[in-house]
């Protein structure tokens, strides 16, 4: 149900087409809420449907159309209603961790495998939440700049302000990450240290 409001906090601060939706997705709400766009679309469908969103066809190219969708007072309450309410979580799914449980079914070299790809893995998140850290300072995020611009100027500080906390936040996250699977790989050191990181076994 979060998808529905990552998109209407979208549209609170300009009106988009499920094409720029998809493109906000990719790059800044999706580092916080992953959307396929066989999610987004429907879900816009049904937002409109529900009134929280109007839509208006408007022209794309030389001769398309697009649906250009725009927050009502609806879904602004909406919006404003489920930011006052008590998150709700999920429960734990996470195969990097059933994995590590478990990894004594799995050879020496496939354990070590699985650690140098979640480090890699969250190495690139890192480096993607540290450049958002970087836009949010500078102020070169093109999407903050418009919602700053919307804002009112007493609560301006308050939008960036709250905007870093969130990818402080992520970013300690990648980088606990990346601690935890580092002593992973001293632990199968430890465990196997007959292994080498090539899956050969050296002779004592």
């Amino acid at each position: 149900m979060s998808l529905r409001y990552a998109v209407l906090a979208l549209l609170a601060v300009e009106p988009m087409t499920g094409y720029d939706l998809q493109k906000q997705f990719g790059t800044s709400v999706g580092n916080v809420w992953h959307a396929p766009d066989s999610q987004i679309y429907p879900e816009l469908r049904k937002m409109e449907r529900d009134g929280l969103l109007e839509g208006e066809e408007v022209p794309w190219g030389s001769r398309g159309k697009k649906r250009l969708y725009h927050i009502t007072d609806d879904g602004r309450s909406a919006l404003e209603q489920w930011m006052n309410e008590p998150a709700e979580y999920a429960r734990v799914r996470d195969p990097a961790y059933l994995k590590a449980a478990y990894l004594e079914y799995a050879t020496p070299e496939a354990a070590r495998r699985h650690f140098t790809a979640h480090i890699e893995h969250h190495s690139r998140l890192l480096s993607q939440f540290e450049q958002q850290l970087h836009e949010i300072d500078e102020r070169s995020s093109i999407m903050l700049n418009k919602r700053l611009a919307g804002a009112d100027p007493d609560k301006r500080h308050q939008v960036q302000a709250f905007k870093r906390f969130a990818y402080e936040g992520l970013t300690l996250r990648a980088q606990q990450e990346i601690s935890w699977a580092s002593r992973g790989l001293r632990l199968l050191d430890r465990l196997y240290p007959g292994a080498d990181p090539a899956g050969e076994t050296t002779s004592a």
